[in-house]
């Protein structure tokens, strides 16, 4: 059930109600999974490098993955989390119709910035080692990510479509901010 809320919070993240600053998304990257096994693997690796790291990881089970796709298709819902009681979101990782299999993992700038950095960074080399085609995503100044549909895939990671850049408040001669597995 906490999956589905997490779900619920991500889709109403992208409404203009503001956000604590600790909660900005600061890094973004698609990660190809395309099998159950991959996916598997992938929330292994979550799960062992958010305990080493004193966080832990909540995902959603295959029957609350059923009930989620009957809204819309999903293969993976996970949630990393800072404290027993869930007390800040550190990563969220999921995928959507529109890019089912290329799971988008998102960190937040936490209230600890330079731990959720460096966990981030770890986590990141771990996941470009074992999914070398994790491509990053652009980040806009709200915080937010674009759509899927607006966006443009390059050798080093996603752009902003030009004739998209407007919709972002994205000046025209300025490449968008992006994240980069470091």
């Amino acid at each position: 059930m906490r999956n589905v809320m997490s779900l619920f919070l991500a889709c109403t993240a992208c409404g203009t109600a503001p956000q604590p600053e600790s909660r900005r998304t600061v890094a973004a990257f698609e990660v190809p999974l395309h099998d159950a096994a991959e996916r598997d693997a992938f929330l292994a690796l979550l799960r062992h490098e958010a305990e080493a790291s004193g966080f832990h990881l909540d995902a959603a089970t295959p029957e609350e993955l059923r009930i989620l796709s009957e809204i819309s298709p999903i293969t993976l819902n996970a949630t990393i989390w800072r404290g027993k009681a869930d007390n800040e979101i550190v990563a969220s990782a999921m995928d959507y119709r529109d890019n089912l299999g290329r799971i988008w993992i998102s960190f937040a700038k936490g209230e600890d910035p330079e731990r959720f950095a460096r966990f981030r960074q770890h986590l990141m080399r771990s996941v470009a080692r074992r999914w070398p085609g994790t491509l990053s995503l652009p980040i806009m100044p709200t915080g937010a990510i674009p759509l899927p549909a607006d966006l443009i895939r390059t050798p080093s990671g996603y752009v902003v479509n030009p004739a998209e850049r407007a919709r972002y408040d994205l000046p025209s001669n300025r490449p968008a901010p992006s994240s980069a597995v470091r």
